[in-house]
């Protein structure tokens, strides 16, 4: 007689395993702990065997009968469904050995002797947080052009536009890597070429790799010139402001006390305040008995009442022996920019806030000065620590832990 739903709810365990035949060689056994199994007795070559269909109610009556079915009609095909079963299980468990994840981790390792320390902190942070999540645990081949596009707008859409494209680059890799072990026919990044924006502001040259950084931040530190173009070239990287902000930076506007530097921004005329880490203000307080009675904190040489001129820093940049391809003065806001997001995880409205750009709230209002202020200082003295680090022990230097904060 058939099993009903009431019955099977009604089925008190026993001393023994207890069985509850429905037809066409499916049962329920009810074990003595009162756990419920679905099974199908059959018979395949000769021999009987059983399959497990699933465990009561997670499977319920209908299902379980469909199962039954299903194995049935393969039977009567000629296959054995005990067999199909273990081949799908070994086909899922090829599909997750060549997931992206996999082939990116055993490319990660192939170089791992080859890439410069922050050049691997990159790209696994690259991995793990922007296209993990995403197309981490879809095996490789099934990868579409659609589905890596999808993951790297993610990345466009919060600001991070050199990110995404970086992002795309190392997708690429992996594919690559793919392709050469046999894995995949194709390689969906490339096809994703002009799908992304440019990034903006893209002729400053700029170093932006944490290993590349480090000698920069030993010349700057070792510039022998006057005392305030050396405060000057100390003083961008911290700042990460406009060249002509820096330039014309005043005393007036510097609180020394409270850590702050509160100016207009010159691109959108918005005030604006730069918190001024430690390191800074050392710095600022060893200039200020040199210029301050003056209005400029770098004055130029031909009178206190001019600011540096506008050459001063790309000047002592090549006669350090970095070209124009390689840094500009205002290429220090990009380097903050990429690493504050990719090394330090920042959130980028806070990073965006404090490049002075015109970030704006749901409502389409700009946000005041004082947006995340609390939290914008916290990021500077953290900047401000981490190129300390950076220049006194570039191949040992770790990474500040701070998560992304949603």
């Amino acid at each position: 007689m058939p099993l009903s739903d009431a019955a099977i709810r009604k089925a008190k365990p026993a001393d023994k395993p207890l069985r509850l035949f429905d037809g066409g060689g499916l049962y329920l056994e009810i074990a003595p702990a009162g756990g419920k199994w679905w099974r199908l007795k059959y018979r395949y070559g000769g021999k009987e065997k059983r399959l497990a269909l699933g465990v009561y109610p997670d499977v319920g009556l209908a299902q379980a009968r469909a199962k039954r079915d299903e194995a049935r009609k393969l039977l009567a095909a000629g296959g054995d469904p005990g067999i199909q079963r273990k081949a799908e299980k070994a086909a899922g468990k090829e599909r997750a050995a060549n997931s992206f994840a996999v082939i990116a981790a055993e490319l990660m390792a192939k170089r791992a002797g080859k890439l410069a320390p922050g050049t691997a902190i990159r790209e696994r942070r690259l991995l793990e947080k922007d296209l993990g999540p995403y197309i981490g645990s879809v095996p490789i081949a099934d990868i579409t052009p659609l589905m890596l596009l999808a993951a790297l707008q993610r990345i466009e859409r919060r600001g991070a536009v050199e990110t995404a494209h970086r992002a795309r680059t190392l997708a690429t890799q992996v594919f690559r890597f793919g392709i050469a072990t046999g894995r995949l026919q194709f390689n969906p990044a490339a096809e994703l070429a002009g799908a992304l924006s440019q990034p903006q502001g893209g002729h400053f040259a700029s170093l932006t790799e944490p290993a590349e950084v480090a000698p920069l931040l030993r010349a700057l530190h070792g510039y022998q010139g006057t005392p305030v173009v050396m405060a000057a070239l100390k003083l961008a990287p911290l700042f990460f402001v406009r060249p002509g902000e820096l330039r014309r930076a005043r005393w007036a506007d510097m609180d020394l006390d409270a850590g702050e530097w509160r100016y207009t921004a010159s691109k959108t005329g918005m005030p604006h305040i730069v918190p001024l880490a430690s390191q800074a203000v050392e710095i600022l307080r060893d200039l200020h008995p040199l210029t301050g009675r003056g209005e400029y904190v770098f004055p130029g040489v031909r009178g206190k009442d001019r600011p540096m001129s506008e050459n001063t820093v790309t000047a002592a940049l090549r006669r350090m022996g970095f070209d124009g391809d390689t840094m500009t003065g205002h290429g220090f806001r990009a380097m903050a920019r990429t690493i504050l997001d990719e090394v330090l995880g920042f959130r980028p409205d806070y990073i965006e806030h404090q490049l002075a750009h015109a970030v704006r709230d749901p409502n389409g209002r700009a946000y005041n000065r004082t947006a995340h202020l609390a939290e914008r200082r916290k990021m500077m003295q953290a900047w401000a620590d981490y190129l300390d680090a950076l220049r006194n022990d570039a191949d040992k230097v770790i990474p500040i832990k701070k998560p992304r904060v949603a």
